[in-house]
């Protein structure tokens, strides 16, 4: 890697460093409310090891390296640059990076899965190192040198995650440089057959050729009862890897996962009610011994508890950083409900059955009773893991999800944080006050929308056991693409993201994507939110227009600045969300009319590159073209037909030259840091009485909430 290479690597400088403001929300809770928080958001921070395990082997000896630092100094920096004889740039520098490594847990980016490395060059960490003797010995136990911080020059697949086998790192395989992407796939089958689930395990090749199946549990030992799949632990594997044999190994982050289990029980003592103490029971069990079973029952009591005032969710959730898309990374979320904005968002879901027909599919390929979900507006306390989400639709569970439903929430103090000055660019001058005065309310729609009926749509069509099928299989239902009957489905033990599978979720976020940008066309959807509709039925000059028009103009500038997370050495995209929304550009671009365009100076000058979309084009050129991708996105999905979806997704997601050559570097040379957010603690003082301790937006104080946490 040449220097130039490198340089797309370095960490953000200054990084974007906002706070979570929660103080009012938290504040107006019970003592009982407030206990049941406080230990939840323990039990969240307390996985913190966890993810940075599943991000690189270097990650926990850095953050252990950082957090030394600080309290050797108590936050004094200044202290600690004298003693290390450090220049201010080089000090300055390290802070920007370890407040870019807390904000992402880990030295990869939560969003877009490359490393980032510091500024200041290696003597830096080594001044620091001898500096601090303790800080030294965190870096000597976790066997991480200074060169751990920086880039893989020999390897530069190894800057990206991936699959080992492909060059890339992914700790999901944990020493197995040898693992292939196709044993990985076979195992994963073999699992599905003994129902067995992945989420809170990793997958190790050991040196004679075995595999283990690492679970993550507070018990080195199954329980006594058996593990999910019954009593056996080692277990012959079949076809491609006959010969081979799996053994479960329970107890990874053994010790994490207890003291888990320990605080997740505490927080059942002050439950609101039976139901949420039930679920704080099957977390325990789960965390505990390591059942996917009990975990998939407190999702279902979790679905059931219709508008706490202390919203939670906690485990091994979302599958993106895991290349296979199978195993969870670890997140807890505990947040307070916002009633105010949960008006609109309930009215939202009062509004879908009305909605979801005018989707460009017929029932066949739609649930036969939309279950109204629990969406609410929530103000974060505690958000674990490498990134914060605007929002989130859970359980990931299709069986749960078809069957009891689902819930959805819109993070209110996650959509409105804002930096000062935040650059936009990419957006025309003609163009820029729309979309400064509109961006905030035409986000929280596309969220609510992307959420409720982009996630919560659709019907897999499926043979639920051998002979039984949840469609007629003798009358197939005809594909709108082709007026012909279906010809492919999922199989017994298959699930979405098992037949997809690495495609699976940009795939499903594309499609979700797509429907917000088809129903936020509907003037009746606006106006639940609150926006002027009344000048004319889709009037595109009214208020209502205007926040349509800076929906779209954010999705086509999320487009162009997608391609940052696209790597041109190994053609390989680094984010699922970006992913999806470079391909709705190019759908924009090829429908046609002048409906989205790229201007910049000349053909060879792209230093003013801004996108336009016609306004006055969206509700005709810009919803058709939409509708017309979208409608082969859900068909291919609904019907298991990988082999048409990966070609459709792969075409519309590829980067041909002029992207590579001319649009990335200038999108490069433009970049706008994501923010990082600094997140609150709750501390039991004394028995009963937890108090709220809040830190400054700045990489200093960052650095101290992690060191508060003790974790």
């Amino acid at each position: 890697m040449d220097e130039r290479s490198i340089s797309q690597y370095y960490a953000d400088q200054p990084p974007m460093v906002v706070s979570l403001a929660i103080k009012p929300h938290f504040e107006a809770l019970t003592d009982e409310q407030k206990l049941y928080a406080h230990n939840i958001s323990r039990a969240a921070f307390l996985g913190t090891r966890i993810v940075l395990r599943q991000v690189s082997p270097e990650s926990e000896g850095i953050f252990d390296f950082i957090v030394t630092l600080h309290k050797s100094c108590n936050g004094n920096w200044s202290k600690l640059q004298q003693e290390s004889g450090l220049g201010d740039e080089a000090l300055q520098s390290f802070l920007n990076y370890a407040t870019q490594f807390l904000g992402n847990l880990g030295n990869y980016k939560g969003f877009g899965d490359s490393k980032y490395i510091p500024r200041c060059p290696p003597d830096t960490i080594d001044a620091l190192a001898s500096a601090v003797p303790m800080a030294k010995e965190a870096l000597r136990k976790s066997k991480v040198d200074a060169a751990a911080f920086y880039a893989t020059t020999e390897q530069p697949a190894k800057m990206h995650l991936g699959f080992p086998d492909k060059g890339h790192l992914s700790t999901y395989y944990p020493d197995s440089p040898d693992i292939t992407q196709d044993e990985i796939e076979q195992i994963s089958t073999f699992m599905a057959e003994k129902k067995l689930l992945p989420e809170n395990t990793r997958l190790k090749k050991t040196a004679d050729g075995n595999f283990q199946l690492l679970i993550a549990s507070g018990l080195s030992k199954p329980p006594p009862e058996g593990g999910d799949a019954g009593p056996e632990t080692v277990f012959d594997l079949p076809g491609k890897l006959s010969g081979k044999k799996l053994e479960l190994v329970f107890g990874d982050h053994i010790e994490e996962m207890a003291k888990i289990a320990l605080h997740i029980k505490k927080a059942g003592l002050h439950a609101a009610n039976d139901r949420q103490k039930q679920m704080m029971d099957h977390y325990g069990k789960s965390f505990g011994s390591g059942s996917l079973n009990a975990f998939k029952e407190s999702q279902k009591l979790w679905v059931k508890d219709i508008g706490p005032m202390v919203e939670t969710n906690i485990g091994f959730i979302e599958t993106y950083r895991d290349p296979a898309n199978v195993r969870g990374e670890w997140e807890g979320l505990v947040a307070m409900v916002n009633k105010e904005r949960t008006k609109a968002f309930q009215k939202l879901v009062d509004s879908a059955p009305s909605m979801i027909p005018k989707l460009p599919w017929g029932s066949d390929f739609e649930k036969d009773k939309f279950s109204a979900p629990d969406f609410t507006s929530l103000e974060v306390l505690t958000f674990n893991g490498s990134g914060i989400p605007a929002g989130i639709n859970i359980p990931n569970y299709d069986d749960i999800r078809q069957t009891i439903g689902f819930k959805n929430v819109s993070l209110g103090n996650v959509l409105g944080a804002k930096a000062p000055n935040e650059p936009i660019p990419f957006i025309h001058p003609d163009d820029l006050d729309t979309y400064r005065t509109h961006r905030d309310q035409a986000f929280e729609v596309q969220v609510g929308i992307h959420e409720l009926l982009g996630h919560g749509t659709g019907k897999l069509l499926q043979e639920t056991s051998p002979g039984t099928y949840n469609f007629n299989h003798s009358s197939p239902p005809l594909s709108p693409l082709t007026n012909k009957p279906i010809t492919t489905y999922y199989k017994p033990g298959q699930t979405w993201s098992s037949v997809f599978g690495g495609i699976s979720a940009s795939y499903e976020e594309c499609r979700a994507e797509c429907v917000a940008m088809a129903l936020s066309c509907d003037f009746s959807i606006l106006a639940i939110f609150g926006l002027d509709t009344t000048s004319s039925d889709n009037n595109m000059d009214s208020p209502a227009g205007d926040v349509l028009h800076a929906a779209y103009l954010s999705m086509a500038r999320a487009g162009v600045a997608a391609v940052e997370y696209w790597d041109p050495a190994t053609r390989k995209w680094g984010q699922a969300h970006m992913q999806a929304r470079f391909s709705i550009l190019k759908t924009f671009l090829d429908a046609g009319e002048d409906f989205c365009s790229l201007h910049h100076k000349s053909k060879d000058d792209l230093s003013d590159l801004t996108v336009r979309i016609d306004r006055h084009k969206i509700l005709t050129v810009g919803r058709k073209a939409v509708e017309a991708y979208l409608q082969k996105l859900h068909v291919y999905k609904c019907t298991a037909d990988f082999e048409e979806g990966r070609r459709l997704y792969e075409g519309m997601t590829g980067v041909d030259g002029w992207w590579e050559e001319r649009v990335r570097p200038e999108v490069l040379r433009r970049k706008v840091p994501r923010k990082v957010f600094v997140q609150a603690n709750t501390v039991e003082e004394e028995e009963g009485n937890v108090v709220l301790r809040e830190y400054e937006a700045s990489g200093e104080g960052m650095i101290k909430s992690w060191a508060d946490r003790d974790v």
